[in-house]
Order: C-alpha cells, then structure tokens, then sequence
C-alpha cells in the first residue's frame, strides 16, 4: 500500500489575468453571430457583465464562470446555503483547524485527472493571487495532498479554526483547474476547468462560445453548447428576448418586465439588498446623528412602489426573503442615536451621493434618495458612473453615501464573510469606513460558533449591532427578474446568483 503525502509551495504571483483564448473581430463568425435556438439546440444567453478581467478566476469574473456551468469546486452550494458535493465526495474535520476532502474520480475538460495534486496548485494559486480573492480575505488556507491506497485526499489547514471551509470551499473564486490553466502569471480557465461546458472562445467584452464538455464525471448537458453575449444595456437584453434573438436574459429591468410575455418573466426573492454606505469616518455623516436622521428621511415603500415597480420588497435589515431563516431570528436594534433636528441637516454641507450605471435601476433609486433627503433638509449632489471607475474611489472613502446591492450570501453562502469584508476595521469591502469594536466582537462571534443555529443566531446579532451605527442604511430587497424564452428549460433561479446556466439547460 503506498502512501504519498506533498505540500505545495507554488511559485505563482497570480494577477488578473488575460485568457489566451482564440479571439474573433467583432461582428465576425464565432458567438458574436446569433444562431438562433435550433441550430442544434445551442442555448443564446445574454448577460449583463462583460468580463473585466479576462475571465479570471480571482475577481467578478469568476461569478460569471460558475453561472455559466464552465467552472466547479470541491462543494456546492444546497438551496439553503449547506455545502454539498462537487470535486470532492465527502469531507470531515481534522484537528482544530484542518479538514480533509476526499476526491471522486473526474477529469478536467483538457483530459488530465482531477488528484490531489491538481487541488493543491489550483488553492496555492488563489492564496498567493494578488488581490487575494475576497472569500479568503479573513483566513489563510495551506492544503496537502495524502494519498493513500489509491485514495485521493487533500488536507485543508486554515489559520484559524474555521467551520465554514466547506461552504468557503463552494466559492467560483477557488475552482479547480488543471495544471494547464497556470503559466506565465496568467491564469486561463478555457479548456482547464471541470464544468459541464467549456469555454472556448472569448471575443473580448462582446460575445464568448461554450461547447458541451462530454468528459463530465456528473449529468451531461442537454444543450451542445452556449452563444453568449455580453448586453449591458436592459432594454437591450429584453429586446431580444422579445425579438426571439436570445434564449436568456440576465437581470431584466424591472421598467421592461411589464413589457415581456408573462411566461416569460422569471421572478425570485434574492440574496441582494440594496443599501446605503454611509462615510462614517469623515465628512456629514462621521456624525452619527446625522446618519440618523438621513436614515430615518430615506422611505423603502416609496422605492419599492416607484422605482421597482412592486418588484422588490421593503427593507427588513440586511437580510431579506432571500435569506429564509432570518426573518425569524432577527434582533431588535436597541441604542441606536437620535436623529439630528433639522437645522443641524440644513447646516451639514453638501452630501456627495454616488452610485453606478451597470444597474439600471441604481441612477432612478440615486434621484429618489436624493429627492427624499432633500425634503428633510440636507443638500446633495450625486456622482453617477460605470462601476469600474468607482470601486477604487468607493472603498477609499470619496464619497459621504454609496448607494450599492450587495448579495449578502455570495462569498460562503452564509452571511458572516459578508460582515466580516463589509463593516469590520480590518474588512476588505468596508466602504462605509466603519471601525466599531462592538461591530468587530459581534462579526467574530459568527466566525466561532461551532453549529449552524448558533451561528445564525450570532449573525443575527451582528446584524443588529451594525444597524445600530446606521454606517448602512437597507433600502430594498431586490428581486431577480431574468427573462427566459418560450420552450427554455431548466434555467436556475438562484437567490445567491452562482447559477444559472446548468446541465439540464435547454430548448425545449
């Protein structure tokens, strides 16, 4: 019986990367040409997102891989935000702070075997990638590979004790990819990845090309490929719906929904709240009175009736309907600062309110919000751009508000790396400047608890205790509206948006 234990030490600075993927000229053959539905059953998908980084694992883009069905983990996710199997067939605790997966036999899309070995480089990437992934913001991971008797295993060390690795595990940022993916300090997931699609061709930010991956170690897919095309314009992506242009369209205005066949609006609670980043470390609002008082001026029921047209639901706290259990458990808010009268609002300054245009609902929510605090007497001007030109000054605190929906599941499928990134000191989303120690004790509390009800019930509690400072003020809760075409089946509706594309995909 043979037994061969090996810790990597990969020597990859793994940047954003650029896919050296076969590239076509805009408007050519390829993707960038509609197929239409029953050129072999081919899926047409329009999304909202261009890639922003060549498709690389580590940012956004790794999102877009994963709702694509091109990429997998060692877990997925279950409807309730449990880890389930994927890459790996089983797992169980060992030691305080290390876990050990056991791997099922598959292959990557480029036919080399899915081992130990194989996960050891692709989590050594994400760990030393820079910037480091935002699901490994708040822990280190060292992984081994043991095998022993033919049975592929790796061993997971984190730097703390950390019971939700499983669930972290699940994250689109730490795919497995095979060792073909890695070189030159680039990652390139096209051909390397384990999904039941490959990616084949990346036609920059316009269009991309996805063919059946017939190797999958799970269900084939029942569609022999995907034509996607990146439409950041709403209307645009409804319009072809309606034009029988497209199979799929991501993210549908709620101002367009009305105008689609009703079998063709799919509709689900999410995940995602839309809230207000308050700049708690200067300019107005590092008065906690007067974040107070623009927390009380600011009316959910009005942007739920007005800009969402009904199809959002009024904010309850940073976890809405998406988040099933929380409605039950949550907490009071108690201690929190009375608002300032309105003579000290009028005397505050100018407030500098900001958001982006990739949604498009956020510019219609800005005007309403302002219009809002208007009427209670602060003056403000808004600042309204294409996301990538403001992440950098969001985080660095250029703004006195942020108006931002925030999928509070995303990184773990549980709240607490959400907490963590986005309202502690040490967060690395923190665009609300918050530094509470009451906050920063709450958030660790979720980190610590052992069992699922307890750590829902401490996130609860964060929850509340990061309500108290008003750094963020919930809006709504927004919903998805995805439009899908007639004869379109199994199409996922999923509240922490990690799936949409999937196997069983097809024209019916």
């Amino acid at each position: 019986m043979s037994s061969i234990r090996r810790r990597a030490a990969l020597p990859l600075a793994a940047t954003a990367a650029t896919l050296a993927l076969t590239v076509t000229a805009c408007g050519g053959g390829g993707s960038g040409s509609a197929t239409g539905s029953g050129d072999g059953g081919r899926l047409r998908v329009s999304l909202a997102f261009p890639p922003a980084q060549a498709m690389s694992p580590y940012g956004d883009d790794a999102v877009t891989l994963s709702r694509l069905a091109v990429v997998e983990g060692l877990t997925a996710l279950g409807r309730n935000g449990e880890a389930l199997p994927a890459l790996a067939t089983g797992w169980k605790p060992d030691g305080d702070r290390a876990w050990t997966f056991t791997l099922r036999k598959a292959v990557f899309q480029d036919g080399k075997p899915v081992d130990a070995e194989s996960v050891v480089r692709a989590l050594a990437a994400a760990e030393q990638a820079s910037p480091k992934p935002r699901v490994l913001s708040d822990t280190d991971i060292e992984a081994e590979a043991v095998v022993s008797g033919g049975v592929q295993t790796v061993r997971i060390t984190t730097k703390t004790a950390d019971p939700l690795l499983p669930q972290r595990l699940a994250n689109p940022s730490l795919a497995i990819l095979s060792a073909g993916a890695y070189g030159g300090g680039k990652v390139n997931p096209a051909g390397h990845a384990t999904g039941p699609f490959t990616l084949t061709e990346l036609n920059g930010a316009v269009s991309a090309t996805l063919t059946r991956n017939d190797s999958y170690w799970g269900t084939k897919a029942k569609a022999p490929g995907v034509d996607v095309k990146f439409v950041a314009d709403g209307k645009a992506r409804a319009n072809a719906l309606r034009a029988g242009q497209t199979d799929i369209a991501e993210y549908v205005p709620v101002s367009q929904a009305s105008l689609l066949d009703e079998g063709q609006v799919r509709e689900v609670p999410t995940a995602r709240t839309n809230s207000l980043y308050l700049n708690t470390r200067k300019g107005p609002f590092a008065d906690a009175a007067l974040r107070a008082a623009a927390r009380t001026a600011a009316d959910s029921k009005a942007l739920v009736e007005g800009v969402y047209e009904g199809r959002a639901d009024t904010a309850q706290g940073l976890f809405g309907p998406g988040v099933g259990w929380a409605a039950k458990q949550r907490v009071p808010v108690a201690d929190r600062t009375a608002p300032a009268p309105k003579d000290e609002v009028t005397a505050a300054g100018e407030i500098v309110l900001a958001t982006y245009t990739n949604r498009p609902e956020l510019p219609e929510v800005a005007t309403a919000v302002q219009q809002q605090w208007e009427k209670a007497g602060f003056r403000v001007r808004q600042v309204v751009r294409d996301y990538a030109q403001m992440e950098a000054d969001a985080l660095g605190g250029k703004f006195d508000a942020f108006i931002l929906p925030r999928n509070t599941l995303l990184d773990t499928g549980d709240p607490s790396s959400y907490l963590a990134s986005d309202f502690t000191c040490a967060g690395s989303f923190n665009i609300a400047q918050l530094c509470d120690k009451q906050v920063d004790a709450a958030v660790a509390a979720t980190v610590s608890a052992a069992g699922t009800p307890d750590r829902q019930a401490a996130e609860m509690k964060a929850e509340a205790a990061v309500l108290r400072t008003d750094a963020v003020v919930p809006l709504v809760h927004e919903r998805f509206v995805q439009g899908v075409g007639k004869g379109v089946e199994g199409v996922s509706l999923d509240p922490t948006e990690r799936t949409l594309v999937t196997a069983d995909t097809r024209v019916g």
